[in-house]
């Protein structure tokens, strides 16, 4: 039945009996796709259901379905015409793994980042009043998790104020994002899950008493209070929106009903859907840590995944608990991603001092920063492509006080599958401009412990650590030391390669095959690269260039920082960056995006060679022309 769906068309043309067939087809799909490559499974399995009646009772493309955040959007892929590519999910040259205009003119925004999808919304109908097209909908779907992040109340506050705006929120609610959704917002909605019971209290009264609908009429008058009594009052509906629900998420036929009642109101309206995440694959559905969120490949009969082997998070992980048995001030903040970002083992063991703020980034930074001013030293763990949300509150309420927190990015530079949303190669650029922040790039595990524990140890500011997603590097041993500086390799005045963090393989790989074309180089890694050691503009001085390779973008970042360097020193060496191509870079594993930039160890030699070759002619030239 699914290979017969082109379009939303087709969903719309199928009777009702046939929806649980559609449905059962889709799970069995996504299982089987997401247990080769990986991917978000939980969330998906959980929104089968609700897609196809947003499909039946929406008309996309012209009502836009917006996803918040776009992980949970598979089934509406499928729906929409992209079978046939499906099985390449995630992999380079297939689908995205996140909404994406270039697939689909039903993918209206590319959205990854949570808390989003309401704004556009507001923005997309206030549009379409001004222009006219008083029958189109602008639909959001956001998860209970998402609506932890402020941005999505800012959104809300705004469409409540406007009584006739055709904005439909569903509002899809499992109890999770990644991990159990925290908070009084997550209270809250464990109550309204049960608020079904005062509707069914009149309902019962109506069928006892019929013949007397003065009385029903008056209890109905007091729904307010009735619901005080046996659910707390909704909070949407004290907002000014109006709301339907809770409804059960995975009854389709209940959802279209919602839906239209919704849809027909013409003006914003809260549709509170009750799911289950993982929902129909019992690994996922009883996977108590994140519901199969976003496996790897793992066994579809028992839900095993594949070894993934020690990662960098996992280095983290051990010696932030380390250093919390040492030290009773440390303590550790996430914003909903307690497993993803290491810190599970950290809550384990110092539960008191471990703080789950939601999909929060800008309150996370805040609250570190109110720690920090009551004596304690937050580490705050984030992705990196998310510290991007929280960069005021870093500069301004973290930096500007001087306070002592340690921000740890994960999966910062190239991540690869996640797709252009998700690649960490800003923060070494954004945050360049932090007065008084430091920062650190470990280029292998050794090297992680010991910064980590350098930068909880400095108390006159902020300190970040950044490290890269999957497998941690083999160690790669100091040669001997230049200031702070380590130095890997020792060589002649030809080349200084500067090496910021994980590149060091891949530099040290450069120089042995830059030694075989005459040109020797010398390899240091910085360590801390924010502010730069002073002993870099003798190094520099020595040698007829600088090279300084990074997996961040090359705009802004440390070999901006080296030239700067150098140049406030009068020291003319000419310096090249090689990084990150300024751009949005499509889904594909890291490996193979080091080596479409140009940051693989060969690459690096043949760029080098030819700058070397460049500069010697430039140097030749005047005297020959003399």
């Amino acid at each position: 039945m699914l290979g017969s769906v082109e379009g939303p068309h087709d969903v719309k043309r199928l009777d009702v009996e046939e929806l649980p067939r559609l449905a059962n087809e889709i799970r069995d799909l996504l299982v089987d796709c997401c247990s080769r490559f990986g991917g978000h499974l939980g969330p998906n399995l959980g929104v089968v259901e609700l897609t196809i009646a947003l499909h039946r009772v929406f008309d996309s493309p012209r009502d836009p379905i917006i996803w918040d955040t776009g992980h949970q959007a598979y089934v509406h892929k499928l729906l929409t015409g992209r079978l046939a590519g499906f099985g390449a999910l995630k992999q380079e040259g297939g689908l995205s793994g996140y909404p994406s205009q270039a697939e689909s003119e039903h993918d209206f925004v590319e959205n990854s980042h949570a808390s989003t999808a309401l704004s556009y919304a507001d923005g997309l109908a206030k549009a379409f009043k001004l222009r006219g097209e008083r029958d189109r909908t602008a639909v959001a779907v956001i998860g209970d998790g998402a609506l932890t992040g402020g941005m999505a109340w800012e959104a809300l506050n705004n469409i409540a104020g406007v009584k006739d705006l055709p904005v439909v929120i569903v509002v899809n609610d499992n109890g999770r994002s990644y991990s159990p959704t925290i908070g009084g917002l997550a209270s809250h909605l464990s109550k309204l899950r049960v608020t079904r019971r005062y509707e069914d209290f009149l309902e019962y009264v109506k069928e006892k008493i019929g013949n007397v609908p003065v009385l029903y009429d008056a209890l109905h008058g007091f729904k307010k209070g009735v619901k005080d009594i046996l659910a707390p009052q909704v909070m949407f509906e004290d907002l000014g929106l109006k709301y339907v629900g809770p409804i059960d998420g995975h009854d389709e036929q209940a959802m279209e009903a919602a839906l239209r009642t919704a849809r027909d109101f013409r003006g914003p309206v809260i549709v509170h859907a009750l799911t289950q995440k993982g929902r129909g694959y019992s690994p996922a559905e009883n996977h108590d840590e994140d519901q199969f969120h976003s496996p790897g490949a793992f066994d579809r009969v028992t839900g095993a995944e594949k070894p993934k082997g020690r990662i960098w998070t996992d280095v983290f992980s051990e010696e932030l608990v380390r250093l919390g048995k040492d030290r009773e001030d440390i303590v550790a903040i996430t914003a909903a991603m307690l497993h993803p970002t290491g810190l599970a083992a950290f809550r384990d063991a110092f539960p008191e001092r471990t703080y789950d703020v939601g999909i929060a980034e800008q309150h996370a930074l805040t609250s570190a920063a109110g720690l920090a001013l009551g004596g304690m030293h937050p580490v705050v763990a984030v992705y990196a492509t998310f510290l991007n949300r929280a960069f005021d509150q870093l500069l301004m309420d973290v930096a500007l006080h001087r306070l002592p927190v340690t921000v740890v990015l994960d999966r910062a530079g190239v991540t690869g599958d996640d797709g252009a949303s998700h690649n960490g190669m800003w923060d070494l650029s954004i945050l360049q401009v932090v007065p008084g922040l430091r920062i650190a790039v470990p280029r292998d595990g050794e090297r992680l412990t010991e910064l980590l524990e350098e930068a909880v140890s400095v108390t006159d500011g902020p300190t970040v650590l950044r490290f890269p997603k999957g497998p941690v590097a083999e160690p790669v041993e100091a040669a001997g030391k230049l200031g702070e500086m380590d130095v890997l390799r020792a060589g002649d005045a030809d080349v200084l390669i500067v090496a910021v963090g994980p590149m060091a393989r891949a530099c040290m790989d450069a120089a042995v095959l830059l030694d075989a074309q005459g040109i020797s180089a010398t390899v240091v890694d910085p360590r801390w690269v924010k502010p730069l050691d002073e002993a870099l503009v003798l190094a520099a001085g020595a040698h007829r260039m600088v090279a300084v390779v990074e997996d961040n973008g090359r705009v802004g970042g440390v070999g901006d920082a080296v030239a700067r360097l150098l140049r406030d020193a009068d020291v003319d060496v000419p310096v090249r960056t090689f990084g990150i191509p300024q751009e949005f870079l499509q889904h594909a594993k890291r490996a193979a995006i080091l080596g479409r930039v140009g940051l693989t160890g060969q690459d690096l030699a043949r760029q080098i060679t030819e700058a070397v070759a460049r500069r010697d002619q430039q140097v030749r030239s005047p005297s020959a022309r003399g």
